[in-house]
């Protein structure tokens, strides 16, 4: 009997991490409105952190593993004290960014967050900026923050537009992993064959399950799991710049890939068949285009999905005031996203269960014509059993057109339709809200209601002196791009 071995040929690395590779090391990024809308971004990422340091069970997770450390050049922590090492410094402020659910979005086959990114950016930034002061040499620039946010916008991004990880259980984080991995990497000089292997590191590395973003069994892991993510792209990219080998077919190695492992529809029994095989979709080249159409959440800190629908139950306060008890149904009119993620019924175990359910993100600014991070509390939940009352009348249907807008490329719309019934008969108007405020379509109303809500959350951390500072700083294009990246941290710290 005679049989065959293939030769063990090491291969090229996959072409979706060349392409990934090549767009990080070597784009000249050249769109104004993409910088305008980084600088745009930082604001309203850094607000969002400052604003999670006033929630405990955030700030628990904050600090050294060991109580005491103290690592010089550590990177700082905007809005403390803490001087960390890179990598806990990248979970630490990706954990405040995300922790609210308040900061940007991006919404396409996959969902997100990019500026979750921003905890591996500002945690290398800073501490690669005070070591070449200890050298003599000059730091890095905001301006180097601001490239690194776009380019990690970039690759998340497009990453998403066609390719659905929830659909095989995956969580978005894995994209979070592998954009930070990239411009970590690039900010510490990777060569090009450094960055292929600390990208190839992301993609073979565990990956997060969805588990716990969706009842029964959402918790807050959701609040910081994206930091978690940042910060091991952070240590992958430090792996591969020590000279770390990569994996070249990490991604469609038979069997042991990602693809195959991972992003295909396996049976355990059988083999994968060639038709049930799959591959990531990357239906333009990496620019600048998703940090030019990124989303801002501006008035509610909820799920995207939901912003129009707050707004539209914000709108129907009025009419519906005083009459709680006359309400027989309320009709909420979705998209086919809004409903596989946030639509449930039932008990609600905790804050984030509450800021993932849509009906209880409509229910509360009916009642009280706002939503605020503190309306998720356990003690304010408990406290107005009318916001349950009203989930049991609600009743959530799906827009097809609303579903084909939310993935038409030119569109992008999150569209959501309120419309509340009382038992005498007679119904309010439905009020339908397509482009939240927080839309690029919006961005001229935006705008202004970006720098009240990034105001607001400089007061609850800074005296009025800093927060002027900070305010005219941020709102100054170019005198923010070119500041040191530690004077930048220098006036984050208390």
């Amino acid at each position: 009997m005679t049989t065959t071995v293939e030769a063990n040929r090491r291969p090229d690395y996959d072409p979706e991490l060349q392409r990934i590779a090549d767009y990080v090391l070597d784009y000249r990024i050249d769109s104004e409105a993409a910088w305008e809308t980084a600088r745009l971004c930082l604001m309203d990422s850094l607000g969002c952190a400052l604003l999670a340091l006033r929630f405990p069970e955030c700030t628990k997770h904050l600090g050294p593993l060991v109580e005491g450390t103290l690592v010089p050049q550590g990177a700082r922590v905007p809005g403390t004290s803490l001087r960390l090492d890179p990598v806990k410094a990248a979970w630490d402020i990706g954990c405040l960014v995300r922790w609210l659910d308040y900061n940007d979005t991006w919404l396409a086959a996959e969902w997100g967050h990019p500026s979750d990114n921003l905890g591996a950016i500002l945690a290398v930034a800073d501490h690669l900026s005070q070591r070449r002061l200890v050298r003599g040499e000059a730091p890095l620039v905001m301006r180097d923050v601001l490239d690194a946010m776009i380019r990690a916008h970039e690759v998340q991004g497009v990453l998403a537009l066609e390719n659905a990880f929830n659909r095989v259980g995956l969580d978005h984080v894995v994209l979070v992993k592998v954009a930070s991995t990239a411009v970590a990497a690039r900010l510490m000089g990777a060569d090009r064959e450094q960055m292929l292997a600390a990208l190839s590191h992301a993609w073979v590395d565990g990956q997060s399950l969805r588990t716990y973003r969706h009842a029964p069994n959402a918790g807050s892991r959701k609040s910081w799991a994206a930091g978690d993510a940042a910060s091991r792209g952070v240590r992958l990219a430090d792996i591969a710049r020590r000279g770390e080998m990569g994996i070249p077919g990490a991604l469609s190695a038979p069997q042991w890939g990602f693809y195959d492992v991972l992003f295909s529809k396996t049976n355990r029994d059988q083999a994968l068949k060639p038709e049930d095989a799959r591959r990531f979709s990357l239906p333009r080249e990496f620019g600048s285009y998703v940090m030019e159409r990124v989303l801002f959440k501006l008035s509610f800190p909820a799920e995207f999905h939901a912003q129009t629908a707050c707004e539209a139950a914000v709108a129907l306060h009025p009419q519906v005031k005083g009459r709680f008890e006359e309400i027989e149904r309320i009709v909420i009119t979705t998209q086919e996203s809004a409903i596989r993620i946030i639509s449930k019924s039932g008990a609600l175990a905790n804050p984030a269960d509450r800021d993932h359910c849509l009906q209880y993100m409509v229910a509360v600014p009916l009642i009280f014509g706002e939503l605020s991070a503190e309306h998720y509390e356990d003690a304010f939940h408990a406290a107005h059993p009318l916001i349950d009352e009203l989930r049991e009348r609600m009743e959530v249907v799906e827009e097809p057109r609303y579903s084909r807008d939310y993935l038409d490329p030119d569109k992008r719309s999150i569209a959501n339709a309120v419309q509340v019934f009382f038992a005498d008969g007679s119904a309010t108007q439905p009020v339908a809200v397509e482009y939240p405020i927080g839309h690029r379509r919006r961005r001229a109303e935006g705008v202004p209601a970006l720098e009240a809500k990034f105001r607001h959350q400089l007061a609850t951390r800074f005296p009025p002196r800093r927060c002027e500072q900070l305010m005219a700083l941020c709102r100054d294009q170019e005198q923010l791009e070119a500041m040191s990246v530690p004077h930048f941290m220098d006036l984050w710290m208390i």
